[in-house]
């Protein structure tokens, strides 16, 4: 019985802290940035973001990471998706 409470508690996620919050945060920022300097910032991202630092303001730092992460990925899209069409235009051009 003991083995299987200590595999259930195993299985369950650490609740995230502020601390969390801010790195997640951090590594969202700035792939954003990156997609503002290539011109291709999602407003899907800003709104993460938003979302994420409101969860933050309310405590809920599971929330807020989560939120966090899902801007980082929704950044990282657009930097894909700015690069990939920087190369793109070629293959429509007519020779």
């Amino acid at each position: 019985a003991a083995a299987l409470l200590i595999a259930a508690a195993s299985s369950v996620p650490a609740a995230s802290s502020e601390a969390d919050f801010k790195a997640a945060y951090a590594a969202a920022e700035a792939a954003n940035q990156r997609a503002g300097q290539l011109r291709d910032q999602w407003t899907a991202t800003a709104a993460a973001l938003a979302d994420a630092k409101k969860a933050a303001i309310g405590g809920d730092f599971d929330k807020a990471v989560a939120s966090s992460k899902e801007a980082e990925a929704l950044a990282r899209a657009s930097i894909l998706q700015a690069e990939s069409e920087k190369q793109a235009w070629k293959a429509l051009e007519i020779h």
